[in-house]
This record gives C-alpha cells, structure tokens and sequence, in this order.
C-alpha cells in the first residue's frame, strides 16, 4: 500500500531511541525526508546514518532539547534549512518520573509540565505557520494508554500527557477548517528502555523479579507480549499518512487490547 508521504517533510523527537526511532524509520521507509530530534547529539547522528543506509532515504540529525523552549525555533529553523517546511510533526519527548505524589515536589512538577505539556505547545507553535501556509498538515502528539486508563506510580505522566489530549483535541477543532489533522497516539506496554526501567522500579518496590512482573503484566495483555517498537511507528507512519485523511481530533491506542474501557 503507497502511504502516500514519499517526498513529505517529517520531524520526530525522542528519535534516537525506542518509539521515536521506530517511527523516524517507519516514514524514511515510506519516502519521507526525515528530521531526528533528540538531546543527544552522537546518538542522533548514528541514527540518521543507519535510517539513511537502509532505507537510502534522507535523514538529518537535530539536537534538541524540547524542554528548553527558546531551543525550539531555532531548532525548527534548521529542519526547514535541511528540509524544507514540516509536514508532519511527532511530539515526543518521553516521560517525567515516577513516584506517589507525596514523594513529588514544585521541581518536579515544573520539570514534568516543560518536558511533556508545554514541549507539545512550542512544537506546535514552530511548525504551525509553515502548515497553513501550505494549508496542510499532520501534528501527533505520543501520549500514553494512561490518558485513557491512569497507571499508579506515574502521577505525573498522568496529569501531563492527560493535557496534551485536551490540546490535541481542541487544536483539531480550530485546524480542522485549515487542512491541518490533530490526534494523539497512545502507546501502551510497548518494549522500551523506558518500560524496562518502570518493570524494574516496580520490582524494587515489590521485592519481586523483573521477569516476573513483566510476566504478570503480559498477562493483562490479550495478545500475551509486549509491543515492538515497529509496531507502534507503523502505526503513526499511516496515521501521518494521506490514508488516514479522514482521523482527526482523537486518541489512537496501540495496545495489544490491554484496556478495558468501551471508549478506548
């Protein structure tokens, strides 16, 4: 199936790793020009070299930091420089810490709001002009299952990524008129550094086995395992697409049928 994005102008944060480099790969696969976005800089390099080389399209390296805001603009100057005007966006910039909220203070709390809620803001603000200039356009914010089903431990995320979708949805409503398509993608147990990392903190605290809690936790899972990164960039690589033309204003799960809920 041609997705139809050969040529478009894609830019993916949190790219050097897990989700966003499964999706970075997922559009160069499908023609896209694609921009990587990441605080580490040799990492971002290693892996726009390696999407270059197996999918021989074109991929460039921006470090950024989405938590410092008056990095952003000059960031999305030099990805319209390499690329040209961006044509889908993937908001992602990985999850604020764990913990009860006793344990979380005001610095935590500033910290979660810059990295995960206002981060999605500035993106947007970046790339918007270029959009309605064209008068099209895809924005995707990376959420989490917990906008639909909270997960105990991560009050932060909760709370964060629960803002995101409000934007997003509300932001669907206003671009709408405009060509511009707004949706969030919320990924649930998928294979990540950071999802081994909750594994293992949650074995701490129970004094259990990783291997164990990630059995129980596969358990709840339908499809019995945990998702493969791929899966969750196939998914937004068609939902960016001109296939998905008609979703907008709402939340995607990819998660196995882990959640319960009618309305997921």
């Amino acid at each position: 199936m041609d997705l139809g994005i050969a040529g478009k102008v894609a830019w993916v944060h949190g790219a050097s790793s897990g989700l966003g480099r499964a999706t970075a790969l997922a559009l160069a696969r499908e023609g896209a020009a694609v921009a990587c976005s990441a605080r580490s800089a040799e990492s971002l390099e290693e892996t726009a070299a390696d999407i270059e080389s197996e999918t021989g399209g074109h991929c460039v390296a921006v470090p950024l930091d989405v938590s410092d805001a008056d990095s952003i603009a000059p960031a999305h100057e030099q990805v319209v420089n390499y690329l040209g005007p961006v044509d889908i966006l993937l908001s992602n910039a990985g999850g604020p810490p764990p913990g009860p909220f006793e344990s979380l203070g005001e610095e935590e709390l500033q910290s979660a709001f810059g990295l995960t809620t206002a981060s999605a803001w500035h993106l947007t603000k970046a790339v918007l002009p270029g959009m309605r200039a064209k008068g099209s356009g895809c924005i995707l914010y990376l959420t989490s299952s917990s906008t639909k089903e909270v997960i105990p431990n991560l009050l932060l995320s909760n709370m964060m990524r629960a803002a995101v979708v409000g934007m997003a949805k509300t932001l669907s409503k206003e671009l709408g008129p405009e060509g511009i398509r707004v949706l969030c993608v919320a990924p649930g147990r998928i294979d990540t550094a950071r999802l081994r990392a909750l594994d293992e903190g949650n074995a701490e605290r129970s004094g259990r086995d990783v291997a164990e809690v990630a059995a129980d936790a596969k358990m709840r899972i339908p499809l019995g395992r945990y998702g493969d990164p791929q899966e969750f960039g196939d998914v937004v690589a068609f939902l960016a697409s001109g296939r998905a033309s008609y979703i907008s204003g709402t939340s995607v799960t990819i998660d196995g049928g882990m959640l319960n809920g009618l309305l997921t």
